[in-house]
Protein backbone atom coordinates (compact mmCIF):
# COMPACT_ATOMS: atom_id res chain seq x y z
CA UNK A 1 0.00 0.00 0.00
CA UNK A 2 1.66 3.70 -0.77
CA UNK A 3 1.46 4.78 2.71
CA UNK A 4 2.16 8.46 2.82
CA UNK A 5 5.09 10.34 4.62
CA UNK A 6 4.98 10.71 8.32
CA UNK A 7 4.74 14.19 7.97
CA UNK A 8 2.03 14.57 5.52
CA UNK A 9 -0.34 12.71 7.50
CA UNK A 10 -0.56 15.28 10.21
CA UNK A 11 -3.68 17.39 8.36
CA UNK A 12 -5.78 14.05 8.34
CA UNK A 13 -4.36 12.62 11.78
CA UNK A 14 -6.23 15.73 13.23
CA UNK A 15 -9.56 14.26 11.93
CA UNK A 16 -9.24 10.87 13.05
CA UNK A 17 -7.46 11.10 16.47
CA UNK A 18 -10.97 11.97 17.77
CA UNK A 19 -12.23 8.77 17.31
CA UNK A 20 -8.98 7.21 17.88
CA UNK A 21 -8.37 8.52 21.42
CA UNK A 22 -11.15 7.44 22.99
CA UNK A 23 -10.80 4.80 24.95
CA UNK A 24 -14.58 3.53 24.14
CA UNK A 25 -17.11 5.08 22.11
CA UNK A 26 -18.63 5.96 25.14
CA UNK A 27 -16.22 8.35 25.50
CA UNK A 28 -16.89 10.24 22.23
CA UNK A 29 -17.56 13.64 22.42
CA UNK A 30 -20.84 13.44 20.03
CA UNK A 31 -22.03 10.32 19.99
CA UNK A 32 -23.95 11.11 17.15
CA UNK A 33 -20.66 10.82 15.06
CA UNK A 34 -20.32 7.36 16.04
CA UNK A 35 -20.37 4.87 12.68
CA UNK A 36 -22.93 2.39 14.38
CA UNK A 37 -22.65 -0.16 11.27
CA UNK A 38 -21.49 -1.22 7.93
CA UNK A 39 -24.12 1.34 6.08
CA UNK A 40 -23.05 3.87 8.35
CA UNK A 41 -19.19 3.21 7.32
CA UNK A 42 -19.86 3.04 3.44
CA UNK A 43 -21.84 6.12 3.41
CA UNK A 44 -18.75 7.94 5.42
CA UNK A 45 -16.62 6.40 2.66
CA UNK A 46 -18.60 7.02 0.00
CA UNK A 47 -18.75 10.68 1.13
CA UNK A 48 -14.59 10.96 1.17
CA UNK A 49 -14.93 9.26 -2.46
CA UNK A 50 -17.21 11.81 -3.80
CA UNK A 51 -15.02 15.03 -1.85
CA UNK A 52 -11.84 13.69 -3.14
CA UNK A 53 -13.63 13.34 -6.62
CA UNK A 54 -14.87 16.79 -6.43
CA UNK A 55 -11.34 18.12 -6.88
CA UNK A 56 -10.73 16.39 -10.16
CA UNK A 57 -12.41 15.72 -13.82
CA UNK A 58 -14.77 13.04 -13.83
CA UNK A 59 -12.57 11.25 -16.54
CA UNK A 60 -11.95 7.16 -16.46
CA UNK A 61 -8.34 7.98 -14.90
CA UNK A 62 -9.57 10.19 -11.88
CA UNK A 63 -12.45 7.70 -11.41
CA UNK A 64 -10.22 4.43 -11.63
CA UNK A 65 -7.78 6.30 -9.46
CA UNK A 66 -10.81 6.76 -6.25
CA UNK A 67 -12.23 3.34 -6.38
CA UNK A 68 -8.20 1.80 -7.13
CA UNK A 69 -7.42 3.42 -3.64
CA UNK A 70 -10.02 2.06 -1.78
CA UNK A 71 -10.06 -1.10 -2.83
CA UNK A 72 -6.44 -1.34 -1.93
CA UNK A 73 -7.48 0.32 1.12
CA UNK A 74 -9.80 -2.92 1.34
CA UNK A 75 -7.15 -5.47 0.08
CA UNK A 76 -4.48 -4.05 2.88
CA UNK A 77 -6.97 -4.15 5.72
CA UNK A 78 -7.96 -7.73 4.68
CA UNK A 79 -4.57 -8.83 4.72
CA UNK A 80 -3.66 -7.42 7.80
CA UNK A 81 -6.88 -7.56 10.33
CA UNK A 82 -9.28 -10.56 8.64
CA UNK A 83 -6.76 -12.72 6.92
CA UNK A 84 -5.01 -13.36 10.38
CA UNK A 85 -8.56 -13.73 11.98
CA UNK A 86 -9.51 -16.60 9.83
CA UNK A 87 -5.92 -18.57 10.30
CA UNK A 88 -7.15 -18.00 13.39
CA UNK A 89 -10.43 -19.93 12.95
CA UNK A 90 -9.00 -22.46 10.86
CA UNK A 91 -6.72 -23.40 13.88
CA UNK A 92 -9.34 -23.36 16.75
CA UNK A 93 -12.15 -25.33 14.14
CA UNK A 94 -10.02 -27.04 11.35
CA UNK A 95 -10.12 -26.03 7.53
CA UNK A 96 -11.55 -27.54 4.85
CA UNK A 97 -10.73 -30.83 3.65
CA UNK A 98 -9.10 -30.47 0.54
CA UNK A 99 -10.69 -32.38 -2.99
CA UNK A 100 -8.15 -34.06 -5.52
CA UNK A 101 -10.09 -31.22 -8.34
CA UNK A 102 -8.23 -28.38 -5.80
CA UNK A 103 -4.41 -27.55 -5.20
CA UNK A 104 -3.92 -27.96 -1.78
Amino acid sequence: MPYIKQKDRKRFDKIFDKFKNCKSFNDFYDKDMIMKDKGELEYCVMKLMKIYMSERPANYCSLHSCVYAVQHCSDEFCRRFLDKREDEAINENGGHRCLKSFYC
